[in-house]
């Protein structure tokens, strides 16, 4: 059994069992590809893959069990070179963020700008995407650190650290009849169409949730994963938007009102999360502190040896998150 094989069959299983696909990754040939998984599976004894002809159909129980140890062996490999990397070149190096689009827009801008300056040398990576697709990220390799709100099941082999707590807010444009209420409530919010965010409406505490506690029923016009889309429909006179208040720029928003809406929904709490076992390097140390105050080196050495995810929020429980 060769390292080049692992990777082969990581990356084929990566690529949606796409052996084309995989090999123009690896930057070799389709058919040394096949050849090699081939040769994996004879020294194996057994399928790794069931086929229909020559096209790979899905993973065999034994081949599943396969591939998860391929990926953490392949991890680790990656581990021993971060290792050379830090022991030889402190200041260089690259990291991969998975984030959502409210993260990257409105969160992450001012902590990389302040993370280039100290570290010019360092490649960042930026992925967007939903909780769904950053984990998916995570999950092949593909990311360093991951951040996002909520969806934790999604991350069972990943360590989150508690950035920061929010709340949504509701904009309307400016003389919309909601600015004229003393205090937000839940059924004057329900007479009007809501344009809010795609993923609001399914999980725990969701907005549909929320208004069916209250025997009301909402309005939807329009869901959207976009902060910035939300808006523009709002000033578009489609619905009053329902976002994070992280998400709301008093120069740039000039023209909508915010309404406070703390009272109304519940209060979330954004983390960062990497692999667990992950060795990381010092340039990480320091932007996961420059993400969060109460992540020093210490604070984060500790909460890597912890092995579920329960200890790693009581590690942190004493600690006063801000409020975004």
């Amino acid at each position: 059994m060769k390292l080049h094989q692992l990777r082969y069959l990581v990356a084929v299983v990566e690529n949606g069992l796409n052996i084309t696909a995989a090999a123009q990754r690896l930057h070799t040939s389709q058919p040394g590809v096949s050849k090699q998984l081939k040769l994996l599976e004879d020294e194996l004894g057994f399928q790794v893959f069931m086929r229909e002809g020559r096209a790979l159909t899905r993973l065999t129980p034994a081949g599943a069990q396969v591939v998860e140890r391929a990926q953490r062996i392949l991890g680790e490999i990656r581990s021993i070179k971060r290792l050379s990397d830090e022991l030889s070149n402190e200041a260089g190096g690259s990291l991969s963020i998975g984030t959502t689009h409210t993260q990257a827009r409105y969160v992450l801008p001012e902590v990389i700008r302040a993370f280039r300056q100290r570290y010019p040398d360092v490649q960042l990576h930026l992925h967007q995407g939903t909780s769904e697709q950053i984990a998916a990220m995570m999950e092949r390799d593909q990311v360093d650190f991951a951040i996002a709100t909520g969806s934790h099941e999604l991350f069972p082999d990943t360590t989150l650290l508690p950035l920061y707590r929010w709340h949504r807010s509701v904009v309307v444009p400016r003389g919309h009849p909601l600015t004229r209420e003393k205090r937000l409530a839940l059924k004057a919010l329900a007479q009007h169409p809501i344009v809010t965010y795609s993923f609001s409406f399914s999980g725990p505490s969701s907005l549909n949730e929320i208004f069916a506690a209250a025997g009301l029923t909402p309005n939807v016009a329009l869901t959207a994963r976009d902060a910035d889309v939300i808006k523009t429909y709002v000033r578009l006179g489609l619905g009053v938007g329902i976002v994070a208040s992280v998400a709301i720029e008093p120069a740039a928003d000039g023209d909508l009102v915010a309404l406070d809406a703390s009272h109304i929904f519940p209060t979330h709490t954004t983390w960062v999360g990497f692999r667990r076992g992950m060795l990381l390097r010092k340039y990480m140390y320091e932007f996961l502190q420059a993400l969060g105050s109460h992540l020093d080196r210490r604070s984060v050495e500790r909460a890597r040896e912890l092995p579920t995810a329960a200890e790693v929020e009581r590690h942190f429980a004493a600690v006063e998150l801000p409020v975004r």
